[in-house]
């Protein structure tokens, strides 16, 4: 189990708070390598040595624990990416900079079965729902940053105006999610750093 989730939560929380985050620690774990709907209460239970009525008073639902667990991806996710590039310049650099953590977040395999939205999104979008609709928000969110800083890169003249942000967000977005498939699937070594050269490639372009 990655001890890496853990590293973002607060210190202060109160026993139950602890005990909670604790079981959401472990449960984005396994389901970023095994799928949400790998999530049980039972294998919880089992896993971290907890009676399953203790389980139950934290979660009363399979549902509500998928719905916990993706806002525990949420905020590692916001840590590791979007809390660096805070103070970075807007525009151009700071595009540059959330594409590399966020590189350098799957790469680092944060969670062991790689970049958690990605699993999840494989996994329930064909399946309506809340949780498939918690996925997609949080996922177009990200997208919609993304593109809101290109426009900011254009109102700063550091790309052409002509240019057409979602043209350009959906290639880099597919740049990562192409590195996470190669070395998850493939165990490609060389997939996160082509996927850099493609990334710093595209700007480039877009920015000469």
């Amino acid at each position: 189990m990655s001890d890496e989730p853990s590293k973002f939560r607060g210190s202060g929380l109160s026993a139950g708070a602890r005990t909670r985050s604790g079981i959401l620690d472990h449960a984005v774990d396994v389901a970023s390598a095994e799928g949400l709907e790998g999530l049980t209460i039972g294998r919880l239970a089992k896993d971290l040595s907890m009676s399953k009525s203790g389980l139950f008073g934290h979660f009363g639902s399979k549902e509500e624990l998928q719905l916990a667990t993706i806002e525990t991806a949420r905020d590692v996710f916001i840590a590791k990416i979007i809390q660096p590039t805070i103070e970075v310049e807007a525009g151009l650099v700071r595009l540059k900079a959330m594409m590399s953590h966020w590189v350098a977040y799957v790469e680092s395999r944060v969670f062991r079965g790689g970049c958690f939205f990605a699993a999840a999104s494989a996994e329930f979008d064909g399946r309506p729902g809340p949780v498939r609709d918690q996925i997609a928000m949080l996922t177009k969110a990200w997208v919609d940053a993304l593109e809101e800083e290109t426009r900011e890169a254009q109102r700063r003249d550091e790309l052409p105006t002509e240019l057409e942000p979602r043209q350009l967000v959906f290639e880099l977005h597919a740049y990562v999610q192409e590195a996470n498939w190669a070395h998850q699937l493939l165990d490609d070594p060389q997939a996160f750093d082509l996927a850099r050269r493609a990334i710093d490639g595209r700007l480039d372009r877009a920015a000469s």
